[in-house]
């Protein structure tokens, strides 16, 4: 019997991992309303911690490249996840709204920044020569995963218990995978005497830069992309990517449908079953961005998206169960099918060894989209009283960004140069 090759156990590891780190973003749309109630919060407060965090775990996202290559992929993991999970347990001792912002805006935030930002190129570039592309969308598959099995889990015990039991049920789930990191997390394939998956001879890698400060690494990857055009139209593209993904839907899609009417549950059922066409489209689009022009898949996703968002208000002030169904079905395809593609072209540009830091810049604008919409949704609800507008705008957004992505020119290759070495 033929062994599996040890990068798969890798890829397993840290599937779960981002799974942990995932769900407790994707969770905080579930917990607006119980932290209104309990604490008499306004809802534009509860979002501004939300939206902090999504920007600090993607603005860390570069540092967070950088010092993967100073510290080691283990020792990063079991800090990240031990951050992560401070914040889960403190959520339980908050009762005023500065420390609930300071708890899930910065604590969570940093805690949940490696895992959902530059941990899966990384490990897709280092642990795997072929197969890269299907691997980043698997690990890209992992936060709609937890999404799908989790969110109705969390919903139910939040109405017929409270949002504590839930924040313990992910918490266990934390400590499960901080421990699974401990015993079985690697930090390269020479720890256990392998190549890469694919890989048929070893290739010398040069050190220099491993030891040099992380954030001068950092911010040397940024001088050299921002002389680029096609970093700005990824950039854009990508902060539009974040407004109307996990800032706008993640954070307020459950709110929107609870105003309507549609009880907790069944929102958060529609959101875990964008989750099920999540995991199935990412996966699909890590595949595809392999084999065709990762330009025009990058087209074709934010038209789409642009288009189901445009149709949401309609088939909520309709009622129409059948629309959300249809809605769901097509954003939930969508919705982060645009990494894959993103991160295949930002590696045929900058290169293998700097794509990391650059794509952790380029997911610095995907998050600073993101919180733009979580407090700005909550915003536009404060004054019109309704999420409309905001779901309207995002979808017009989207079309935009379909522009972007097709100004980026074919088959780029790597305009730096290409002596100079940053391994990530």
């Amino acid at each position: 019997m033929k062994r599996i090759h040890y990068s798969w156990l890798i890829l397993a590891i840290t599937f779960f991992s981002i799974i942990v780190a995932g769900i407790v973003m994707s969770a905080s749309g579930v917990f607006i309303d119980p932290f209104e109630k309990e604490f008499g919060w306004d809802r534009s407060v509860i979002a501004l911690g939300f939206g902090i965090s999504m920007f600090l775990f993607g603005i860390s996202g570069p540092f967070m490249a950088a010092l993967l290559n100073v510290i080691g992929l283990k020792k990063m993991m079991i800090v990240s996840m031990s951050t992560l999970l401070t914040g889960i347990m403190l959520t339980f001792i908050m009762n005023q709204s500065w420390q609930m912002i300071i708890i899930w805006g910065f604590i969570i935030g940093l805690g949940s920044s490696l895992f959902l930002t530059v941990l899966s190129p990384y490990v897709a570039n280092l642990w795997f020569e072929k197969r890269r592309g299907l691997a980043i969308g698997i690990l890209t598959a992992a936060t709609a995963t937890g999404q799908l099995i989790l969110l109705p889990i969390l919903a139910a015990i939040i109405e017929h218990y409270s949002w504590r039991p839930a924040i313990g049920l992910i918490m266990i789930l934390g400590i499960i995978m901080l421990i699974i990191i401990l015993i079985f997390m690697k930090n390269t394939p020479k720890d256990v005497g392998i190549l890469p998956y694919g890989r048929e001879e070893e290739v010398q890698e040069s050190n220099e830069g491993q030891k040099e400060n992380p954030i001068v690494i950092a911010f040397k990857g940024l001088h050299e992309a921002v002389k680029v055009k096609e970093f700005w139209l990824l950039s854009s593209s990508f902060f539009i990517c974040g407004l109307s993904t996990s800032g706008l839907i993640g954070t307020h899609f459950v709110s929107y449908c609870i105003s309507f009417g549609v009880p907790l549950v069944t929102a958060a059922s529609l959101l875990s079953f964008m989750g099920i066409f999540n995991l199935v489209g990412t996966t699909l689009s890590g595949w595809l961005s392999d084999r065709f022009d990762n330009r025009w898949l990058l087209f074709w996703y934010y038209c789409l998206r642009g288009a189901s968002l445009v149709l949401l208000p309609y088939a909520l002030i309709k009622g129409s169960t059948t629309m959300l169904i249809i809605f769901a079905i097509f954003y939930g395809l969508d919705w982060i099918a645009t990494v894959p593609p993103t991160i295949s072209i930002s590696r045929q540009i900058f290169g293998t060894n700097k794509s990391a830091i650059i794509y952790g810049w380029i997911f610095a604008f995907h998050q600073a989209g993101a919180a733009t919409a979580a407090y700005g949704g909550g915003l536009i609800y404060k004054f019109f009283n309704t999420y409309t507008w905001a779901f309207f705008l995002a979808g017009v957004f989207c079309l935009l960004g379909s522009l972007f992505v097709i100004l980026i020119k074919k088959q780029q290759s790597s305009q730096l140069t290409r002596g100079e070495t940053m391994t990530l």
